[in-house]
């Protein structure tokens, strides 16, 4: 199984467990900036060099070996629930990708057949009931969590708890685990720890959110897109996240986390 969705800085300094939708664009692109004290020209996820990804079989046995040691400094870094499903929805669903086409070829013609998603026609720029959409779209994702039907869930909407823990389960420890929500608190104790190559200012370091542009702008309050039904289904698929990770399920519209994250109760429940 070894360590999927892993990063480390070429220099060793440091080691990332990427979660999809939780600013793993910015975080990559400080870890490279880090080494090389400039920033990787394109999206990040497609650098084949100058950092290494489990993705890239050259450095899976580096990889493992300092993961292992347990001696450099490993992080990852969670999101709100109720927010990252929707920003899945309007980046991954609604939106064109890089390549100018639909996300995954088949799989949003199949929910509009299936589910009566509406993403806003060909470009995705049309008027539509992002609400009702959205709803339908949990109903999707909820399925494809539960019973693998009609498609093996995708990254961007599984349980963060389930990225986090094969980390765990294959023999990685975390040192911290901290919040898109509180990105520059966070990401500051990582950088204190790693000791980069070129100077890392974060209050002047620029977002790389690859996903801003892709789709729709959301048209209403988080709150709006949850009705009982809905909170029903994303407890369904993210009770643990809720749990671990210390956010608020009974206020959508509370993105803060209500408390730091318990590291041994991390590592207890999701190395099990």
């Amino acid at each position: 199984m070894g360590f999927p969705g892993t990063w480390m800085t070429e220099s060793g300094s440091v080691v990332y467990r990427v979660v999809p939708k939780c600013a793993c664009s910015t975080i990559g692109q400080i870890m490279f900036y880090a080494d090389h004290g400039k920033f990787f020209d394109g999206d990040i996820h497609d650098a084949t060099a100058g950092m290494h990804k489990w993705s890239m079989e050259a450095s899976q046995p580096l990889i493992e070996k300092v993961v292992k040691a347990r001696k450099t400094y490993t992080f990852t870094c969670v999101r709100n629930p109720y927010t990252r499903i929707l920003s899945s929805f309007f980046d991954k669903i609604c939106g064109i990708q890089r390549n100018g086409r639909r996300y995954r070829g088949n799989m949003v013609p199949l929910l509009v057949q299936k589910y009566g998603v509406e993403v806003g026609g060909p470009d995705g720029k049309e008027e539509f009931d992002q609400i009702a959409s959205f709803r339908r779209f949990l109903l999707f994702a909820r399925d494809t969590i539960r019973f693998k039907k009609p498609m093996e869930p995708d990254i961007h909407w599984s349980a963060m708890s389930g990225h986090i823990s094969t980390f765990i389960v294959n023999g990685g420890r975390y040192d911290q685990i901290f919040f898109t929500e509180k990105f520059d608190a966070g990401m500051q104790v990582v950088v204190d720890n790693m000791k980069p190559k070129h100077a890392i200012d974060l209050k002047t370091i620029p977002r790389f959110n690859e996903s801003e542009g892709h789709g729709p702008k959301r048209a209403h309050p988080v709150e709006d897109y949850f009705d009982d039904l809905s909170r029903h289904l994303v407890w369904e698929i993210y009770k643990k996240d809720f749990q671990l990770f210390k956010y608020d399920f009974d206020n959508p519209g509370n993105k803060m986390p209500l408390a730091e994250v318990d590291l041994a109760e991390v590592h207890a429940k999701l190395g099990e």
